[in-house]
């Protein structure tokens, strides 16, 4: 099965554009989970448990977990071990670099992890991209407009009368050749979500910055889908995992990734005939 595949299945199965980020930090987890061995992993797999079926995907942002350690690569096994398999897993580490060294890291987000689909930094060009892409099955998404306040130093630059991010894509969709290859576009940027959508018809949209970071819900999905209202992977995080602080932080969570999936698909019944 090739990845867009595998992403447009689950996102038929389970009805959702959704994808919730597990940015789990230490100091924002109920204290009572401290009593278990592995606080960070219990926090996830009660996440995951609560909204399995909510989903489209379940994006790991590893800095959260490299930061304590050895035992955060453990926790990483462990929680990817609890997402059921048809799900897309999404290791965002945003890596890039030269030729062996991709290579590597490829190796350990793909062959060692087995994450579905990685974020990478195409800032070194093609042979930093290129091990991610190797097979068929596995997913990259090239950043392309993030959200950040620095993301104007380079990526809005004017390059042969179009902005940066425009060249990347182009360059990303030349990448494609074997259609496993997406964007990450913030969903704080609508115009420009509209415009790379236009660029870029098939391919599928990695779509951070709704919830806490304050992306419009209705933009992202009328601008970030396909005709068929699908390919839009829109992320949350903070607003839903830390949706409450108590023991029952999970059925908050579940409340929180409904509400945020239904609110998604009134604007797929919309704009799309599905």
């Amino acid at each position: 099965m090739t990845f867009y595949q595998k992403l447009r299945r689950i996102q038929k199965k389970n009805d959702s554009l959704l994808c919730i980020g597990l940015d789990t930090d230490i100091n924002r987890i109920p204290e009572f989970l401290f009593e278990w061995g592995d606080p960070i992993y219990e926090f996830n797999r009660r996440i995951i448990d609560a909204t399995k079926d909510l989903v489209c995907a379940y994006k790991i942002n590893l800095a959260f977990y490299e930061v304590t350690g050895e035992h955060g690569w453990y926790t990483v096994h462990q929680t990817l071990a609890r997402i059921p398999e048809e799900i897309v897993t999404i290791g965002d580490g945003k890596r890039g670099d030269i030729g062996n060294s991709s290579e590597r890291y490829a190796k350990l987000f793909v062959d060692d992890y087995e994450f579905a689909a990685s974020t990478v930094n195409p800032y070194m060009g093609e042979d930093s991209v290129a091990p991610f892409l190797k097979n068929r099955s596995q997913g990259a998404f090239v950043l392309a407009l993030t959200s950040n306040p620095g993301a104007r130093d380079f990526q809005y630059l004017p390059v042969r009368g179009k902005p940066l991010y425009e060249h990347v894509i182009a360059r990303a969709r030349k990448w494609n050749t074997r259609n496993n290859c997406g964007l990450v576009v913030a969903a704080t940027k609508p115009k420009e979500l509209r415009r790379i959508r236009s660029l870029v018809p098939d391919m599928p949209l990695l779509i951070p910055g709704v919830g806490a970071q304050g992306g419009d819900v209705r933009s992202a999905v009328r601008y970030g889908c396909t005709p068929d209202g699908r390919m839009a992977i829109i992320n949350a995080s903070r607003s839903i995992i830390y949706a409450s602080r108590g023991e029952n932080f999970a059925r908050a969570a579940r409340q929180a990734a409904l509400a945020l999936r239904d609110e998604m698909n009134v604007y797929r019944r919309r704009y799309f005939a599905r």
